[in-house]
């Protein structure tokens, strides 16, 4: 895991949630083209194309948003602050050891990933979404690409409290 002021990646996902609504923008021209992509990724043979697409995805979203590629990703949700970054993988709130500075209570020299997942929210159009309690990550998507799943129509939201399938 990424921590500290002086890591260029924890810098970037600070700067990528200051900039949340822009990425929320972005997402939202990104997401018709993978579904776009969908008849000739069916073609090819989303297995075949599971590890070279998520390896693009791991480099992308590694560098933008510090991911740690769960397989679940929340991103659009949690103010563009991947949730998997919480020492203690907290996937629905802050554990309630928040300093008063926002610091983290298990590693105090970086901020709270909650505490900068509600300030993303509050920039993005759709940050009532944060509010939506998320479902455990199954460990055995870790590492496997959430781009695949959207192209293939399986990429769950939680909407408004609601399991929706887009």
């Amino acid at each position: 895991m990424h921590q500290g002021e002086g890591n260029p990646m924890y810098r970037m996902r600070r700067w990528v949630v200051r900039h949340a609504r822009a990425f929320e923008i972005l997402y939202d021209g990104f997401e018709p083209v993978l579904k776009a992509l969908a008849p000739l990724v069916a073609r090819l043979g989303h297995q075949r194309l599971e590890r070279p697409v998520a390896a693009v995805e791991r480099v992308i979203k590694g560098l933008l948003f510090d991911c740690q590629m769960c397989g679940h990703c929340v991103l659009s949700a949690t103010g563009m602050a991947c949730p998997m970054n919480c020492p203690k993988r907290l996937r629905n709130g802050p554990c309630g050891g928040v300093r008063p500075d926002g610091g983290c209570e298990v590693k105090p020299e970086m901020r709270c990933v909650w505490v900068e997942a509600w300030e993303g929210s509050r920039r993005m159009r759709h940050g009532d979404r944060i509010q939506v309690v998320q479902l455990p990550v199954d460990a055995a998507e870790q590492g496997r690409s959430t781009w695949l799943k959207v192209m293939r129509g399986e990429h769950a939201r939680e909407v408004s409290g609601i399991h929706e399938v887009r």
